[in-house]
């Protein structure tokens, strides 16, 4: 099964809001998810971002592709630095 990393939209009509979702990647955008990793709001200023770092990455290293949009919310919050092992510890 080939698993993808992709957002779901939610929210009303003209009012969109997306999860950020672990996926077969033959489900159906809004259909069958495995997990969730966060959720985006691109309405508010600035966008608001919450991501589970660590469920993210687990995925990752399972071999999850993200997509396009996915992986730059992912280089925002910090999963994918975390995942390619650039972060430092603190001392």
């Amino acid at each position: 099964m080939a698993v993808k990393i992709r957002l779901t939209r939610t929210g009303k009509k003209r009012q969109p809001s997306f999860r950020i979702v672990a996926a077969d990647s033959r489900a159906p955008r809004d259909g069958r998810f495995l997990e969730i990793l966060g959720h985006y709001n691109p309405r508010t200023d600035p966008s608001t971002i919450h991501i589970d770092n660590e469920k993210a990455v687990k995925w990752l290293r399972n071999g999850a592709q993200p997509t396009a949009a996915v992986a730059k919310l992912l280089e925002i919050s910090g999963a994918m630095a975390e995942f390619k092992g650039g972060v430092a510890s603190d001392g």
